[in-house]
């Protein structure tokens, strides 16, 4: 009887065929990498049989707040729909693995940075090399506003403390050891000095890996540059997934740099074959691969992000909408000014360099009651590395579809000319439209703080964000650049109360004046309409009176 139930069973058993693994480059191994991709091919091998697919709980920290949730139902079936435990189609479980893994390889990008300095507190002794004279000097700044800068950095990170300044000339701050000999010397024995010190910011644009080899070792303490400070900041200020990949892919050249000084400490340290395992790959060729496949990663997940923004932002040209994007020098005040425009109360400016890292849109109103959408950007900061500027290129592109640009400057900063240059200057390297950069808004903030300030710019506004002072003006100005650049029109239209005008112009466009006129049941109504909304309405209502504002 066994054997004929088991032949029996075998006749019904249907065939099963576990799908091999989409052909691509191995994925490093980090944490939980196996453990999804074990338990991806037994859900595939568990749907071929027919089982009912369940999902884990989600991965997420120990000290994370709030109940853990599961899903225990596939997607679509709803909350109080009957379940029978059967898998979907499988074009659906296809698009459902993908996304599966999509999210694991995501969670993977976007784990702990190997170069963050750690939690911990760090005490910094803030260096600054002034270079006397020749093409690096800067004529429109001093070192003592360079300095102050370097601490506004500093202060920025949480635990992060300021134990000296010091200042030192140097002819050349990219030779090795940045400074000449005498000079380093007396810097070497000021840090050794202080009391607990725990790194040196050694305010240039970006040194070598050898060059932070060397300093380490003379000074026995961490030494960071401008990138690994501006990194670290955009580090602890990422909230948005985009945001914080934009500050994987610019630590990528960071992680090359210190490879291939892990290679020639190496060399150094050992002989005997370079090759790992017998593989006929050394042990540079294979982490510079890893690297090129993690960058690979980073830029397809960017790539995915900005199509979905493409798509976002087409929606909105539907609505038709104005773009006005608020630009300027980090911490001069755009959230401020974007919270005074809008009236939005969630806004919460802070006082910091850096605050905002991502694009947001907040929508307000013009004096003609327009809907216009301001984006707030991402600040701009002197000798901001270009690796770091082309990393956040992904954010900055929104800027190009906007039909204007405030350029918001901290008029009472000592460096405002300085601001001013370098922001301009990102501005040209972005490729924008000449119209936009031509028609650009300039707005000089904070001039409360100035008694009886008077722009010496052309076209310039005097404004304060935090006071309300001159926002008016501002709005109308706004206002006059975006009727240009969108060629929206203001008319006045004749329309019979009886017709389906009035709600027709109420939902396409932005009805600013209705005056009504009872005895011959008619009313005069002052819109301002886009081309497309004004071609509709000629053709929905071809008897219309017309007139021109």
């Amino acid at each position: 009887m066994g054997g004929g139930a088991a032949s029996a069973a075998a006749g019904k058993t249907r065939p099963v065929t576990v799908r091999a693994r989409r052909p691509g480059p191995p994925l490093p191994m980090g944490p939980g990498r196996l453990s999804w991709s074990l338990l991806l091919r037994c859900r595939r091998a568990a749907a071929a049989l027919g089982a009912p697919r369940c999902r884990p709980l989600p991965a997420r920290p120990l000290s994370a707040a709030g109940p853990l949730r599961a899903s225990l139902r596939p997607p679509g079936t709803g909350g109080g729909a009957p379940w029978n435990g059967v898998a979907g189609a499988g074009g659906d479980e296809d698009e459902e693995e993908e996304e599966e893994e999509d999210e694991a390889a995501l969670e993977e990008l976007l784990g702990p940075s190997p170069l963050a300095p750690g939690p911990g507190a760090q005490r910094v002794a803030v260096v600054h090399p002034a270079v006397k004279w020749g093409p690096q000097k800067s004529p429109l700044t001093t070192a003592e506003l360079q300095i102050a800068e370097a601490v506004a950095l500093v202060d920025t990170l949480q635990n992060w403390t300021v134990l000296d300044k010091i200042i030192l000339p140097t002819k050349n701050p990219n030779k090795k050891f940045v400074f000449g000999k005498g000079n380093f010397q007396v810097l070497t024995e000021k840090i050794k000095k202080l009391p607990h010190v725990t790194a040196v910011f050694l305010n240039v644009e970006r040194i070598s890996s050898l060059t932070k080899k060397e300093l380490e070792g003379a000074w026995g303490v961490q030494v960071f540059d401008r990138y690994t400070v501006v990194l670290h900041i955009f580090r602890c200020n990422a909230r948005t997934k985009e945001a914080k990949l934009q500050v994987a892919l610019a630590e990528i050249p960071l992680l090359r740099s210190n490879l291939k000084n892990e290679v020639s400490q190496r060399d150094q340290q050992r002989g005997g074959s370079r090759y790992i395992m017998g593989s006929g790959e050394t042990f540079l060729e294979i982490q510079s691969r890893v690297l090129k496949e993690r960058e690979l990663k980073i830029r397809n997940a960017l790539e995915k992000l900005r199509r979905k923004r493409s798509l976002l932002r087409t929606q909105r040209r539907k609505c038709e909408f104005p773009m006005v994007s608020v630009m300027g020098y980090t911490n001069c005040g755009k959230t401020t000014l974007i919270k005074a425009l809008t009236g939005e109360a969630g806004l919460q400016p802070r006082d910091q360099l850096f605050a905002t890292l991502d694009i947001t849109a907040h929508a307000g109103y013009l004096p003609s009651h327009m809907t216009v959408i301001y984006v707030d950007t991402i600040g701009f900061l002197t000798d901001l590395p270009h690796n770091l500027v082309e990393s956040f290129s992904a954010t900055l592109e929104e800027v190009a579809y906007s039909d204007l640009i405030v350029h918001v400057r901290d008029i009472t900063h000592p460096e405002t000319i300085l601001q001013k240059a370098t922001v301009l200057s990102v501005l040209r390297n972005l490729d924008l439209p000449s119209h936009l950069l031509d028609s650009m808004v300039e707005v000089h903030n904070k001039v409360d703080l100035i008694e009886g300030y008077k722009p010496t710019e052309e076209n310039a506004l005097a404004v304060s964000a935090l006071h309300g002072h001159g926002l008016e003006e501002l709005k109308q100005e706004i206002e006059k650049k975006i009727l240009t650049a969108t060629g929206k029109k203001i008319l006045t239209v004749n329309i019979n109360l009886e017709g389906p005008q009035l709600s027709w112009l109420y939902k396409e466009a932005t009805v600013q004046d209705v005056e009504v006129m009872p005895e011959d049941g008619t009313a005069r109504v002052k819109v301002i309409i886009g081309s497309s909304a004004f071609g509709r309405y000629k053709n929905l209502f071809p008897n219309s009176e017309i007139f021109m504002s």
